[in-house]
């Protein structure tokens, strides 16, 4: 295949390197451009639903993912302020009710799986240090310009997929798309050995904390010798870095008035990072001619549901069969991935806004949440996410 009918990704991030993947399988090469030196995914931890495993799975990836990632036993809910234990979900049965597992893992080690992966496909060229800066559209093509250290240079592709994340540099290029915007929510992250960690909560769990105005998660990454804590809180704060240093006597005070377990947590680790949680609006335009938004350049929701890359992954696979079934027009398999895809993604997406409002009641409303979580049991509370977890391509 000439170098025109390669498809041109922007971004080496999951999105951007597992499209690269599943486009590659279906038979059409791609050049995944990265303006870093050197990738480094941004985030210490992702949670890998069943949905993800089964589009990793369909791209021979299931063995290198178990390899870096673990699988824990149970999700521990539990009420922030009294410490209570409102519900328990077994996780190690979600194998055998969706096909695949539930599985955590360091997001640069999943990351690295992918890279491998595409460096190791004939069909798919990772240039690092290069930047996508502009596109437009040709009379049968796209030309996508792109800059490095060693200067501007055009690319003639079949189509452009805009995969660089939620402040991506190229999305007002696509007309009418919607812009991030932060939802008065902050995301703090840290990690601690697992060692430590085992004084304090469960190490080979998820574990859950409700509270007003804030929640805490942790789980084990790094094969399980690390914990992953991350401490969502309403604050009104709009850095716009991916891991500013964050002040742990500021943090601690969101949490001054929960119990002493989930104190416990706040405190353990030495430093924590922190970003601003931002938003894009999954109905406006994702595609315009040959070129094509993904992942959380086209619809960035808050991690309530531990759902935002799963869509990625969830996008790569519908693209490339979009693809597939379109090879010969660019524009009219983009314009199909974009119709197939928005109906889930924008209700996975206002399902992460709503879970998000009531993990953070406070007063009357908590009370009666910790009521229908103690009363749903286990199961009911897993069959609410059948259709999360349950996804399959051609469904």
């Amino acid at each position: 295949m000439g170098e025109r009918r390669n498809i041109v990704i922007a971004g080496a991030g999951i999105g951007g390197l597992t499209v690269a993947l599943a486009l590659a399988q279906r038979g059409f090469p791609a050049i995944v451009c990265e303006r870093a030196e050197k990738l480094s995914e941004v985030g210490a931890g992702i949670q890998l639903s069943p949905n993800v495993g089964r589009v990793l799975a369909g791209l021979g990836l299931d063995k290198a993912v178990a390899g870096i990632a673990a699988e824990p036993r149970s999700l521990n809910v539990r009420s922030g302020t009294s410490g209570r234990l409102l519900n328990t979900i077994s996780l190690s049965g979600m194998a055998q009710r969706y096909g695949f597992p539930w599985r955590v893992a360091a997001r640069s080690e999943l990351q690295q799986v992918l890279a491998g992966a595409a460096l190791a496909h004939p069909d798919i060229e990772l240039r690092l240090g290069r930047t996508v800066a502009d596109f437009a559209a040709g009379r049968d093509e796209m030309l996508v310009s792109t800059e490095s250290r060693s200067g501007r240079s055009v690319l003639p592709a079949a189509a452009l997929i805009v995969a660089d994340g939620v402040s991506s540099r190229l999305r007002d290029k696509i007309d009418g798309a919607e812009t991030a915007k932060p939802i008065g929510r902050t995301a703090w992250r840290a990690t601690i050995p697992a060692r430590v960690a085992e004084t304090i909560l469960s190490a080979d769990a998820v574990g859950l904390w409700l509270g007003p105005d804030a929640h805490l998660v942790h789980y084990p990454i790094a094969g399980g010798r690390m914990i992953n804590i991350v401490a969502i809180v309403k604050e009104d704060w709009t850095g716009v870095g991916w891991s500013e240093p964050g002040d742990h006597y500021q943090l601690a005070a969101h949490f001054a008035g929960w119990g002493k377990a989930a104190r416990a947590i706040v405190g353990a680790p030495s430093e924590w990072r922190k970003w601003a949680i931002l938003s894009v609006d999954p109905t406006g335009p994702w595609v315009s001619d040959r070129a094509a938004l993904l992942g959380d350049a086209a619809h960035a929701m808050p991690p309530f549901l531990a759902q935002g890359a799963a869509m990625a992954i969830e996008d790569a696979a519908v693209l490339a069969a979009s693809f597939a079934a379109d090879p010969e027009d660019a524009a009219a398999a983009l314009f199909a991935y974009e119709a197939a895809r928005k109906p889930r993604v924008a209700t996975v997406h206002r399902a992460a806004f709503e879970t998000g409002m009531h993990y953070h009641h406070g007063g009357a409303l908590a009370v009666m949440r910790n009521a229908a979580l103690w009363l749903a049991g286990a199961r009911l509370a897993l069959r609410r996410n059948d259709w999360i977890y349950g996804w399959k391509l051609d469904s």
